[in-house]
């Protein structure tokens, strides 16, 4: 497989045929309705440290992104496996109360980036500066890249019945999720915002949301085509149990302020299925100390 940079695949493609640009123009950040998105976005951000913004794909795009979920279901990398919120292997030198020695059962499935279609809308979206710049904005983070992660930075995550995401850290900066399809019952969201920094772990605090402690956790319920900004380096996360014969699918597209960081292999490996040679090679290249 030969890599290739999202910078090098970044396009000014129109997005009129998936984003609801009549709603919401993007396209053009000095409208005043883009203007007033922004800035709401930029206050969600900073007080509870997600953005939503409903209804911003459209419904043929989410059907798009649902039949190309339904090709691409048998290659899906199912997982029931143990791991902590860093996804680290256990360290038996360090206390067993530490964060790093809290184990969950996680059940859930992801059809990688690598192997989406050619023309698949989510490679669009992933790919598409109109969407990078309005992130961007939301942020106030100049210059934003995409992720460089080839297996991670914009795949479809599945969860099925009786599956259960545990409390975890992402191993990009900032995520974009656009619900596809809801599950019957359960797979909600939930989330600690900002718990951690880039200079201090705060695994005290973590360790008492990971046994039951409630204050500072946000809920939240998202439906078929919102768009859901959210800082997921920073901030402790889970998927509520899914219930039900539907299959909970949301599409991940993932952005950094470095464009050459990417998970690393045993991060890679347990939530992807495997780890590329890019990833070894770019293991040492971290702009943080912080734990996976």
């Amino acid at each position: 497989m030969i890599y290739k940079s999202p910078l090098e695949l970044m396009n000014d493609e129109p997005m009129d045929p998936i984003f609801d640009l009549g709603q919401y123009p993007i396209q053009d950040l000095e409208n005043p309705a883009s203007k007033e998105l922004i800035a709401q976005c930029q206050e969600e951000l900073k007080t509870v440290g997600c953005a939503v913004i409903r209804n911003f794909v459209k419904a043929e795009s989410l059907q798009r992104m649902l039949s190309e979920a339904d090709r691409l279901m048998d290659q899906t990398y199912w997982a029931s496996l143990t791991h902590n919120p860093y996804f680290t292997k256990e360290d038996h030198l360090i206390p067993e109360d530490h964060p790093k020695r809290f184990f969950q059962n996680r059940s859930s499935g992801f059809i990688n980036s690598d192997l989406l279609e050619e023309e698949s809308d989510l490679n669009k979206i992933f790919y598409s500066k109109v969407l990078l710049d309005f992130i961007s904005e939301c942020l106030q983070i100049s210059p934003l890249y995409c992720w460089a992660d080839p297996l991670g930075n914009h795949p479809y995550s599945v969860m099925d019945d009786e599956h259960y995401f545990p409390w975890h850290f992402d191993g990009n900066d900032f995520t974009v999720s656009i619900l596809v399809q809801q599950a019957e019952q359960g797979g909600d969201f939930e989330y600690v915002p900002n718990i951690r920094t880039s200079d201090d772990e705060n695994f005290e605090g973590v360790n008492k949301i990971l046994n039951g402690f409630r204050e500072g956790v946000q809920s939240l319920s998202l439906r078929p085509g919102d768009m859901q900004i959210f800082m997921g380096r920073y901030s402790i996360h889970r998927v509520t149990k899914v219930s039900g014969r539907r299959k909970r699918i949301i599409a991940l597209p993932t952005y950094s302020t470095d464009p050459l960081t990417m998970n690393r292999p045993e991060h890679s490996k347990q939530i992807y299925g495997r780890a590329l040679p890019i990833h070894y090679e770019r293991e040492a290249h971290r702009i943080d100390t912080l734990t996976d």
